[in-house]
């Protein structure tokens, strides 16, 4: 359904107009929305790209969002759950509210290598795209700006504080390699937890006295060690990957401390919880070995496993296969973990992932970045915003549907 406009509109090519002589009703009433605003979007995710903040530090990307969607009818409270880069943007009466979640942190190094930029874009064209016919839903329309999903977990952070209170039904997307544009129904990602093993050991000098030292960098070396020899044990799907943070400064130093942050991925909690303690038994053995104490801590929330629900799902699958996408339901991702996976625990949700056209790299890659910002990419970004506001449409078309989001809202109260 893509197809070039006689004039690109920075960078894009989606041909709005024509879709919007394609549908009628509501469905086109939120294309035309979408149409109408779509040069301040596609402004507004050229700006995100092309200066990155990484988690917790959004400031700019933050106020750019907010101050949009507060100049275009919505009531904006920033500093949402307490994090100064969070924001909630609300507008309509309706009973039934639809979250839509949008990322704006980059990655160190590599920039939008994840996409996040067309994250916010698509989250913000869909809930332009609502704004005008919310009343007539029957829906009030929240947009949660969550930073912090590389690392940080905002989304857990904003859901233990009550910022989703209230929401029936959560949405956001997220922008693959080409060929993994399908139905989300009955797919998942990877628990991740992420950690700090602190080895403390005595320093002394290493060519006089290194017998009255205790090396806390032989204790890290150990533990390393002991987690490539556990990987051939691990299931395929399990991932532990490590970064050796501070391991000694001067070499004629017994180095008293080393630090290695660390995480442990699995697709299900218990597996989570097996993998982990596993683990950590192989920072144990670096302390054991060495007479160094070992100290170890979470340092972000656990980011759990995605429940797709599964009749927003096959909504989500009619509207955006209107533009040619796959809707066939896909299978198990191979990796990759996000935050949205503790919303959807609570919150009937969607995390689909849809592929960018011509895109043959994966995200967190300086090509997936360069990707990011490209006409095609952009043209996917207006296509998910249409379609996630096409969504929320259906849902409200099928009355069985709102009263169980309802129900479960109600419930999650009580």
């Amino acid at each position: 359904m893509t197809a070039p406009a006689a004039d690109q509109m920075n960078g894009a090519t989606v041909d709005l107009a024509n879709l919007v002589e394609e549908t009628s009703g509501v469905r086109s009433r939120i294309a035309r929305a979408v149409a109408a605003r779509a040069e301040d979007v596609l402004g507004l995710s050229r700006r995100l790209h092309a200066d990155p903040e990484l988690s917790f530090e959004e400031h700019r990307a933050s106020a750019a969002i907010s101050a949009l969607l507060e100049r275009s009818g919505f009531t904006v409270e920033r500093g949402a759950g307490g994090l100064p880069t969070a924001f909630t943007a609300t507008a309509g009466g309706g009973r039934l509210t639809v979250g839509i979640c949008v990322e704006y942190d980059a990655l160190p190094g590599v920039g939008h290598a994840c996409g996040h930029n067309l994250i916010a874009g698509a989250g913000v064209g869909a809930a332009l795209g609502l704004l005008p016919v919310a009343d007539e839903l029957g829906i009030t329309v929240k947009v949660i700006g969550t930073p912090a999903e590389e690392h940080g977990g905002g989304k857990s952070i904003l859901l233990e504080r009550g910022v989703f209170d209230g929401v029936a039904m959560a949405m956001m997307v997220h922008p693959f390699q080409e060929g993994l544009s399908y139905n989300p129904v009955g797919t998942t990602s990877q628990a991740v937890g992420r950690y700090r093993a602190t080895f403390r050991g005595r320093a002394s000098h290493a060519a006089t006295a290194p017998h009255l030292g205790v090396n806390a960098a032989d204790a890290a070396v150990i533990a390393q060690v002991a987690v490539g020899l556990l990987r051939q044990q691990l299931p395929g799907d399990h991932r532990v990957a490590l970064v050796v943070s501070e391991a000694g400064r001067a070499t004629n130093i017994i180095p008293d401390t080393a630090v290695v942050d660390f995480e442990c991925r699995a697709f299900t909690l218990p597996e989570y919880e097996a993998l982990i303690a596993r683990v950590r038994r192989c920072f144990e053995a670096g302390a054991l070995a060495t007479g160094a104490v070992l100290e170890m801590s979470p340092t972000e929330p656990l980011y759990e496993p995605l429940v797709h629900d599964e009749g927003l799902c096959a909504r989500w699958g009619e509207a955006i296969g209107f533009f040619g996408h796959d809707v066939e339901p896909g299978a198990e991702l191979g990796g990759g973990s996000t935050d949205m996976g503790n919303v959807s625990r609570v919150i009937p949700s969607i995390h689909p992932w849809v592929g960018v056209p011509g895109c043959g790299v994966p995200i967190h890659t300086h090509e997936f970045a360069a990707v990011a910002d490209s006409p095609q990419a952009y043209d996917l970004m207006l296509e998910c915003a249409i379609a996630m506001g096409w969504t929320a449409a259906a849902v409200m078309a099928d009355p069985g549907e709102v009263q169980r989001l309802l129900d479960g809202a109600g419930e999650r109260r009580a």
